[in-house]
């Protein structure tokens, strides 16, 4: 075989179509295109992701984007490096965290980071606590207790409660 002997597949090769060229081309007059619309305008169309005005489906689907997780439950985070500014074998409530400003709100569920060292003996009691928190805690010596949460899911986020009726909540422990 030589370099004139090659040719391409049979039917691979096909003329181009000449648009608006005539009624006789058969793509004459308005050259495949109909009759106005936006599909007979010049330039870009919309894009893949316009749909007519109708809601687009990136926008429809909670996976995609815009997705809000009403089961989502919002802790105040509290450091292990501001647990070291309490004294020594003091008890730590979500109330203490609140008067000494380490959160904003006592009836509010708190979590408690890893975030520094402990070197004090510290009862810590919180809605949550990071693995190394604990072990922090602990390797000072002092204890973990969970509160339990009251509000669990849906009901903690998007039913909210007055201060008043979290507190009293809180309170009944």
């Amino acid at each position: 075989m030589k370099l004139h002997d090659l040719q391409p597949a049979e039917g691979s090769k096909r003329k181009r179509i000449r648009y608006g060229r005539g009624i006789a081309s058969g793509h004459g007059r308005y050259a495949g295109r109909g009759i106005k619309g936006q599909g007979a305008r010049r330039g870009k169309t919309k894009g893949a992701y316009f749909e007519g005005g109708q809601l687009p489906l990136v926008r429809r689907l909670p996976f995609k984007r815009g997705f809000t997780n009403v089961f989502r439950i919002e802790y105040q985070e509290a450091k292990i490096a501001q647990l070291e500014a309490l004294p020594d074998g003091s008890v730590v409530t979500p109330a203490v965290l609140a008067e000494r400003r380490f959160i904003r709100d006592a009836a509010q569920p708190v979590v408690v980071l890893g975030n520094g060292d402990l070197t004090k003996k510290l009862t810590v009691r919180a809605h949550r606590v990071t693995k190394s928190a604990q072990e922090k805690i602990t390797q000072a010596g002092g204890t973990v207790e969970i509160i339990p949460l009251r509000l669990k899911g849906a009901r903690a986020t998007v039913r909210k409660l007055r201060k008043q009726d979290l507190a009293k909540l809180y309170s009944e422990e």
